[in-house]
């Protein structure tokens, strides 16, 4: 392991020690040092990540990113998790949100809570913006990744919770395109009978090992979604609008990206 790597993580990343040199969610800061240097030939070399824009990532304070989806397996997300631990000084963890299965992964989910996953459990989620976290959300969930590919880089479903936590804690959302994994993984079918752990379906990808297409990340300004909605969270409209301003924001983000993939390699 990079020994500049771990000490920025075990040493300059805020923590919350809940005791034993883990925080009350399962993170290792010193289990995940690791994994970021395991990681790195695929961040550097195989997927050869592009990012741009991190300087609209807070560098202290809650905030919440809020990210497209796509490919077989959470990919995109760990290149983008990635990205945010390497590129931001002090680095910050990202607390990747997941679905409500992933706890019952077995080995998986030990392994996914020692690198700061959290399950989306709406109280997770409150309780890691209490403290000041940094969370990563997809509110695509696993539509995202079910996606065939001609319909690659189109938002089918978007979750809409993230959406009045930022508003009730006054917190920054920042969306981020992530461009480069539904080329990737693509999906080829979908085994619906299959609910292994709680899954929805058993995915079936159309490579045995994901593809070296590179990747895009692009991170748009933060965006405000209070203005007065605090007032009316009751209101489903007032959710709801909030998050279509994210995702029209997304969007315009991933049009903007994949404009510029296309003009470099022209």
């Amino acid at each position: 392991m990079d020994s500049s790597t771990f000490a920025r993580l075990t040493r300059q990343a805020p923590f919350h020690d809940a005791g034993h040199g883990y925080d009350v969610f399962g993170l290792h800061p010193p289990t995940l040092a690791a994994a970021v240097s395991a990681g790195a030939p695929a961040y550097d070399w195989y997927f050869r990540v592009d990012s741009q824009g991190i300087e609209h990532v807070p560098t202290t304070g809650a905030a919440i990113l809020v990210a497209n989806h796509g490919g077989v397996l959470p990919i995109d997300a760990a290149m983008m998790c990635l990205d945010v631990l390497r590129r931001t000084d002090p680095p910050r963890i990202p607390r990747a949100v997941a679905d409500h299965f992933v706890p019952r992964l077995p080995f998986v989910s030990t392994l996914f809570a020692r690198l700061g996953v959290v399950s989306g459990t709406r109280a997770n989620v409150r309780a890691l913006l209490e403290q000041g976290e940094l969370v990563a959300i997809w509110p695509e969930g696993v539509t995202g990744p079910a996606k065939s590919f001609k319909d690659r880089y189109r938002i089918k479903e978007w979750r809409v919770g993230f959406a009045e936590l930022a508003i009730r804690y006054d917190v920054p959302v920042v969306p981020v395109a992530i461009v480069g994994a539904e080329e990737s993984w693509p999906l080829a079918m979908k085994l619906r009978g299959l609910r292994v752990f709680g899954t929805p379906y058993l995915p079936v990808p159309a490579t045995p090992i994901p593809l070296p297409a590179h990747y895009h990340i692009r991170y748009g300004e933060s965006l405000r979604l209070d203005g007065g909605a605090h007032r009316k969270l009751d209101d489903p409209d007032v959710i709801s609008n909030a998050a279509t301003r994210v995702q029209v924001a997304l969007e315009r983000l991933l049009d903007e990206t994949l404009r510029m993939r296309r003009g470099v390699f022209r």
